[in-house]
Parts: structure tokens; sequence; C-alpha cells
């Protein structure tokens, strides 16, 4: 019998349209006007793979529709619980159906079927017109569907390549003997996404075996007595169910729908609907590519690494003429060509090993305006760290990598060479996450100068919620994939190994990438940085405090060994008295830290609750939020988020601090972070500072541990005194919260006056604590329930203080108001600085979504611009600090306070100077204020 010579592709377009959604989860494709085109970019991309590679000559695309099928009426749960679908997903459907109408491709879906019976239908009556036919989809169901000259297309995913699953596939695929076994096991084991339920307890390994001994559902039924144990069971208790379940996982193959080979046979796009719509979506080179309007590209040929003795090698790039690889349209938009990788991509990493060739690279480097340069290290902790290597970058396509001998002595002598242009000011430094590479240098006694621009800060202001890594950005904006560390040294672990351990020629390809890829990812972003007026933000803010944060992880704070140790005694007192406690409310003993045995205690012996929540596991659910809402009923759950209280302190602060202690310095050096919260915020780690408690008695004596480094010097602590409320006030105008901050009154007291109509004089505590509540909650758009919570006072009592305090300080709920709408037309929120937070779901039909970005519109540009504020205090302060040249230093910066290595005989002038600078770091209508004290530890100064 002859072959067929006709090939048909059918689509399962909802399919294949929710893989690319999830495929580009982590990195969006956003247009210009905010439309998130991820999905209908990615079925595109699959479309023309197809088109392109495969050429079938028959296509179309199947759909479900809204209406039930037979499917519901047999059994009216199913799909009940699926997941609604994402917003942007369901945006995304008309704009496929829109693509594939543009391609003169038939869409096939008829009312009461699914697309997977529409698919099987035609499948199998192709098939007997000769046709080889191909159903693609990642969806397993289609296996049962599998016939001579009928395939599952798997299309390339994930860096895995199209699969197509045949008849032998599909048997070993399931471990079965025949095609129609498939349905038997898919109605054993159920579908969560469907709700086809199964038989409980039968998972895919015991399906199979299963079918394997009795061959089909039915057989197995019958048979039911043979099967021993829970499992057989389960089998006679559900029979009629996993009977059921079998019929909803066929597909029908006799939908009423006929195959006519002329309708579904492969045309020419529609040219002007075409544009129409990739203009519409931004998909410009996806346009020619459908269009064939794509222009031939050649690939120059690799140049060798390591044009050892030759001193003009760093002619080789300026050459006039010389052209550098264009940041073009083309070569950005990452739709058209797999990805570029440094075995594919023309390059020159030259090694630079003798020092004639050191010293004409640093001549060369004299002559630039600007040059990217990276470190290779031993360490991710940059003071611990050796300095292997030097890669530098003047021009895209060209790099040059410097290795440095082991030897501390020898290695600065290296670095020396390049010590006058490292230290030219008229020369900018670009690096990816800079921060690193200046702390390193500084260790060996090198500190860099100039201009300073990082890669990684640049993006974390355009994206400030996304990741900022190298490869991942080379990856989005340049299409290229560098070579990674773990292809030199091996995976994270133990067994990972070490730069000094990888052949210098190795290193010198993959640091040359480092330093050639960041210097074309900074000609990308910069242009980027003007378009979103945050160039100012970038060079007067994030770009000044590198430095400053590399003076204070270098100066790094002292802490008291004796006070950690006597601390970590007294907690673990305090934990076994609540333990002791603890065990006798409960009238028995058992392990705290179990989550299990702990339910079982409350809710099961104490019975706490009548109906407590269980998590996913079936266990009784004990976290924080579960014990809250009992501690005032319960003595027990008090005790118990008490001794976790007092746990975390112990291990987290009291007895990890000391492990954190520099053996060559002595001191603490945390790590500050500059590009993780969204909100513009420094954190920081080892330790995180940010998270150590301030509200509690036990938590604040962990600040008495640290200390000023020796006799001559003590603490100094300065911290904005409620800085996001006086900005408010300040954004909003608001005449009485004005006049109240700029007179020195109690801001929560004058709340209180108003809000419950008394004097000032009649105010009581508590009337002061919920005003408290009310000032602060409404920063981040508390609701009425949320105060209700706080307060413990009935929500139409909470609604009541809420309406009291807009009607009081109406300016305030202006602001708000003004600040959503503003967000709704621009879909972003911004700080007095022009910080960016950008808010994708302020029009969303999804109203919990909707109400978050909301809340963070309101909220945004306040503690974003608290953050530009103490951000601006530290550089100015900095500048002071060295331009009088004071042997006090700024130590730590923790929220909205500073603290400080203050020596005895500069405290007073230090004082001023750190209280002026602070007030006015950005001038407002409102006063700032700061608290300043002096202590001989940081508890005592604060």
């Amino acid at each position: 019998m002859p072959q067929p010579t006709q090939k048909l592709f059918l689509l399962d377009a909802m399919a294949l349209i929710y893989r690319a959604h999830f495929a580009f989860i982590k990195n969006p494709r956003i247009t210009s006007k905010g439309l998130n085109t991820s999905a209908v970019f990615g079925f595109t991309n699959t479309l023309l793979e197809v088109l392109q590679k495969e050429k079938p000559t028959h296509i179309g695309v199947a759909f479900d529709t809204p209406k039930p099928t037979f499917r519901h009426v047999q059994f009216e749960a199913y799909k009940a619980q699926r997941e609604a679908m994402p917003e942007d997903l369901s945006i995304a459907i008309p704009y496929v159906k829109k693509l594939i109408k543009a391609m003169n491709i038939p869409l096939l879906l008829l009312d009461g079927y699914e697309a997977d019976d529409v698919i099987g239908t035609i499948a199998k009556q192709a098939a007997r017109q000769d046709f080889e036919v191909f159903m693609m989809t990642p969806d397993k169901d289609f296996g049962q569907l599998v016939e001579e000259h009928i395939y599952i297309y798997r299309p390339a995913f994930m860096g895995k390549g199209n699969e197509k699953l045949g008849v032998q596939e599909v048997l070993d695929r399931w471990e079965i003997e025949r095609i129609e076994q498939v349905t038997d096991i898919l109605g054993l084991m159920g579908d969560t996404v469907d709700n086809i339920p199964g038989v409980p307890g039968v998972g895919e390994k015991t399906a199979k075996k299963l079918i394997q001994e009795f061959g089909t559902v039915e057989n197995l039924v019958a048979n039911a007595d043979q099967i021993k144990g829970k499992i057989g069971e389960k089998i006679k208790e559900h029979a009629e169910q996993a009977l059921l379940c079998k019929q909803l996982a066929t597909i029908d193959i006799n939908v009423p729908i006929a195959f006519d080979p002329e309708d579904l046979s492969c045309c020419p796009p529609a040219r002007d609907e075409i544009v129409e719509l990739f203009e519409e979506l931004e998909f410009r080179t996806l346009r020619d590519r459908v269009l064939g309007d794509e222009p031939l590209r050649t690939m120059a040929p690799k140049t060798a690494v390591g044009a050892k003795g030759q001193l003009d090698l760093f002619e080789a790039g300026k050459r006039e003429g010389t052209p550098a690889p264009a940041l073009a349209e083309a070569d950005i938009e990452t739709e058209r060509l797999p990805k570029k990788t440094l075995a594919t991509t023309a390059h020159r990493y030259h090694l630079v090993d003798t020092p004639e060739l050191r010293q004409s690279l640093a001549y060369y480097l004299s002559q630039q305006t600007e040059f990217c340069f990276d470190t290779e290290t031993t360490s991710l902790d940059a003071l611990a760290a050796e300095l292997v290597g030097l890669a530098i970058s003047y021009l895209p396509g060209e790099a040059f990598y410097v290795p440095f001998p082991a030897d501390r002595t020898e290695a600065s002598e290296v670095l020396g060479d390049f010590r006058e242009v490292l230290e030219n000011e008229n020369i900018s430094k670009i690096g990816q996450n800079l921060k690193y590479d200046l702390l390193v240098l500084r260790s060996y006694g090198m500190e860099v100068k100039g201009k300073l621009q990082d890669t990684m800060l640049a993006h974390y202001l355009l994206e400030p919620e996304k990741r900022h890594g190298m490869d991942l950005m080379a990856n989005t904006y340049l299409n290229y994939d560098p070579v990674t560390i773990e292809t030199l040294i091996g995976k994270k672990g133990a067994k990972q190994g070490n730069m000094r351990d990888v052949p210098v020629e190795q290193i010198a390809e993959y640091a040359g990438e480092d330093a050639d890829v960041t210097l074309q990812l900074h000609r990308y972003l910069m242009p980027e940085l003007e378009k979103v007026q945050a160039t100012k933000l970038f060079e007067g803010v994030e770009m000044p405090l590198v430095n400053v944060l590399v003076s204070m992880e270098c100066e790094g704070v002292r802490v008291d060994m004796n006070a950690l140790r006597e601390m970590s005694g007294l907690l673990e007192t305090d934990l076994k008295v609540l333990e002791k406690e603890i065990f006798t409310i409960a009238g028995q003993e058992f392990n705290l830290s179990s989550p299990k045995q702990l339910g079982e205690v409350l809710f099961d012996k104490m019975q706490l609750i009548k109906n407590p929540k269980k998590t996913k596991t079936g266990q009784y659910a004990t976290g924080e939020e579960i014990l809250s809402d009992l501690e005032n009923e319960h003595e027990i759950a008090r005790k118990i988020l008490d001794h976790r209280e007092i746990q975390k302190l112990k291990s987290t602060y009291v007895d990890a601090l000391p492990t954190l202690i520099n053996s060559r310095t002595g001191r603490i050096h945390t790590s500050y972070n500059q590009a993780v919260t969204a909100t513009g915020r420094l954190s920081s780690t080892n330790p995180n500072l940010q998270n150590i408690p301030i509200r509690t008695v036990r938590g604040r004596e962990i600040r008495k541990a640290f200390i000023p480094h020796n006799d001559d010097f003590q603490i100094l602590s300065a911290d904005y005194s409620q800085i996001e409320l006086r900005i408010m006030a300040a954004f909003s105008g608001d005449e009485s919260m004005i006049e109240a901050f700029n007179q020195g009154r109690d801001i929560h007291a004058t709340t209180a006056s108003k809000v419950f109509k008394v004097g000032l004089d009649e105010v009581t505590s508590e009337m002061r604590r919920r005003a408290k509540m009310v000032n602060f909650g409404i920063i981040y758009g508390i609701s009425a329930f949320g105060l209700a919570q706080r307060l413990g006072i009935p929500r139409g009592e909470a609604a009541s203080i809420i309406m009291a305090y807009f009607e009081e300080f109406p300016a305030v709920k202006e602001y708000m108001d003004r600040m959503v709408q503003k967000a709704r037309e621009c879909e972003y929120a911004e700080t007095i600085l022009g910080r960016r937070r950008y808010l994708s779901d302020i029009n969303s039909r999804n109203q919990t979504n909707r109400s978050f970005a909301e809340r963070n519109a309101i909220n945004a540009p306040i503690q974003g611009s608290a953050a530009d504020m103490i951000k601006l205090a530290m550089i100015n302060i900095h500048d002071f600090i060295r331009k009088e040249k004071l042997r006090s230093r700024m130590i730590l910066q923790v929220h909205d306070e500073l603290v400080f290595d203050a020596h005895r005989d500069e405290i007073e002038v230090l004082r001023q100077n750190v209280e002026e600078l602070m007030r006015n770091a950005i001038p407002l209508a409102v006063k700032m204020e700061t608290g300043i004290g002096v202590g001989a530890n940081w508890l005592e100064a604060h």
C-alpha cells in the first residue's frame, strides 16, 4: 500500500496557548501600551515553526466553545473546580483567533464538543483518505487516538526538541499492549485539571499495573473480588465511578463534522491583516518572518583567544570604521533567531598575561571615555574573596582577560598596572553588580574612581519587580545565552570547584564574555532609562550610593561576644520555662517544633476550634496567623507564639551573629542590596539587619551587642521621625496635618482629637492608640475589616472611624483617589524623584488583584519617596565625612535609621550635620524631624 503524501496538522489551540503563556510567566512580553502578548507570541512562534519545518499540506486549529458538552451532562462536576483562566490569557485568545484568521487557517469548533473530540474525529477521517495526520498538543489524553498514520506531535519546549509519538511510543509510554487501554488508565487515575475523580488512591503507577493484569476497567470491576487490600476495596466501592471516568476520558471520534481536504489546505497569509495585527502586538520581526521579508544574515568566523605577545592587539578594535555589533531593533527582539551563544557569535577575547601586554592594555584604556570591567574571584563573599582575574571590554565583541597570581602581594603589583586608569576620575566604569567588584578591589588596596554605571541597577529602575541577573538580561535584550559558571566549576554544593583550578584559557573566554555582554547591556539599557525619565535617579541617587555602601560594608560593626553569650543563656532559660508552662496547660509533653504533634494537641485533644483549618497534606494548620487569632482566648496560643519568637531570636541572631564575624577584621560586615525591594528601600543579608525586632523587649536587647570599635568611639543613632506620615501630609497638602507636624504637635493625639471630636486635653490613651493605627493604616490602604482586626473592635465601628478620618482630613482622601486614578491612566506609581512601581493589575477585572494594585498606587509614592530621602541623606553625609576627613564612620542603615561609629571628639559636629543633612535631603512643605541619640551600644543610643 502506498504511503500517504499529504500531511495534515491539527492544533489543540487552548493547550498550546496555555503552554505559551506559562513559558513566559517569569519574564512576560509586555507591549509599550501594557498588553501582555506572551501567549500570542509563543503560539505564533510554535505555529511558524511547524509551517516552516514540517511544511504541512493541510492544517486546522481546534478550539473549545463555552457551551456545555456531553461530559457535563454525564457528570455535573466535570471541570467544575478548574481555576479561573488568568486574565492576560483570556485577553490573548481573541488575538490568537485573529492571527489564525489572518494566516488563512480554518478554525475548527462545534458547540457541545471539545477540541479533543473535533481533532479526534477529523484525524480518523483524514487517515482514511490517505493523510499523514499529526495532532499537535502536549496533552497526554491524545494517545488513545494514535494509530498507523495518526501521530501526536509535541512541539519543542524548554530546550527539549519536538517529539513525534506513534503507536509504539504510546504503548511504551503507558506500558500497555493496546492503544485503547490508554482510556482505561486515564479513567482509573482521573484528571485533577478536568475534575475527573478516577478511583481514590489509584495513581498512574497503580492504574498501569491493574490494566496490565485485567486489560480493561470493565474486566477490573467484574473481578474486583480478586484484588486484595485497600485497592480492592476502593475498586468495589467506586466501581460505577471508574466506569464513568473512563467514558469521560474517552475522546469522541463521531462528532457530526465532515473532513473536506480542500477546506483545510494551506494558503498564503493575508498580508494586510498580518501587518495590522502584528503592528498592534509589536511583533515587528515576526511580521517579517511570516511575510518572507526576513533579511539573510551571515556569521563571521570565531576569532581564537590569546593573541599572546602581540602588542598591537588592542588596535584591532580601535581602527576607524570597525563596526561594533549594533543593538538595533532586530537584534533586541528575540522572536526570529535561535539564541546566540559564545560558540555561534564572532568575538575577540584576548589573554593579557605579560607585563608588556598589561601596559599596552592600560595605555589603550587611558584613551577611552568608558570601559566595562568584571572581577573573577574565589568566593561570593567579596571581603573574603581572592582575585583570580580581571576582564575588561570597551568595544562590543572584544574583551581582555588579565589573570592574577594567588599571592596577594604579587596580585596587588599586577593590579597596580591599572591603577592610573581605575583611579582616573574622567573615565566611566561600567559593570554588573559593581559593588561586589569595588569591594574586591578595595581589599587589594585599589579604590576605583570616576563615574560608575551598573547594569543591574539600571535594570532595577526599569523593571523593579523582576530579576536582574546578567544571564537573564542577555537572554531578554540581546537574544544571547551566556556560558554559565557551572560549566567551569560545577554545580553549587560541597563538590563545586574553584576558579583557581580552571585553565586560564577557559576563564579568559568566560570572563571576556561577561565583560563584553555587560558592555552591550549597558548600551541598550541607558537609552531605556532616558525613555522613562530615570537617568537622573540612576546617576544622582543609585550610582553614588554604591560607593557609600562599599564604605559601610568595608567598615563593618563590632559586636560584644560576652553580651551575646549572656543573652543566649537567658533566652535558653526563657524557652525552658515557656516549654514547661505549655506542657502543663496541654496536660502532656510533645515536640513543640512538630506542627503535626502541635495540631493534634490543640485541635484533637484540647479542641480549641470546632472546625480547624488543615494544610494540603491533611495536617492541622498551626501558623502564626492561626495562633494569633486564638491568643486572646487561649493562654497556650500566646505562650506558643512567645516560644517561637524567642527561638527565632536565639537561632537567627544571638547564636548566629558570632559565626558572621570576619576573622580578618573582627567585625560583622552586612551586605546591602539595592536591587531587591520594589519600593526602593535597601535590604541586607548576613545578617538581615532590617528584620531585627524592635517592638519587643527581647528583640530590642539584641541591639545591646552592637558596640563601637574601640573606647575612643561611641554609637550615634539618627532616626527619621514618622517620615511616611510627614511625606503623606506633604503630598496631600492637608493643612491640618501640615500645621500639626510643623508646630511639633503630637500627630496621633491631633488625629484622635479630630476623629473623636474631643479637645486635645481630653484625648485618652486608647483614643490615641486607635488614631495611630488609622494614621499608619491609611498609608497602606487599610480597610474597615483590617482596622477592626487590628484594634479588636466591630467592623462597623472601624468603618465609622475611617469615615470620620476622611471627613476631618479630606485632602488625604483626595490624594488617595488622585493617586489611584493616575495609576489607572499610566499603570505605574511614582516617587518624588521619579522612581516607578509598575502596577499591571491596576485595571484588572479581578477585584482582589485590582485592590492590591490600588493600595500600592497610594503607598508606593510615599514609601518610595522615604527610600529616596534616606538614600540622598546617606550620600550627602558620606560626602561630608570624607570632605571633613572625620574619623567617624557611617556603619549601619536600618529602615529610617542611620547608625554611626562616632569619635568622641566629633560627636557634636557629627550630630549637628547629620541632623541637618537628613532633614533637608529633599525639601518638602512638612518639616522632617530626626531623633538622635548617643550611647555605649546601639540600644543605648537608639
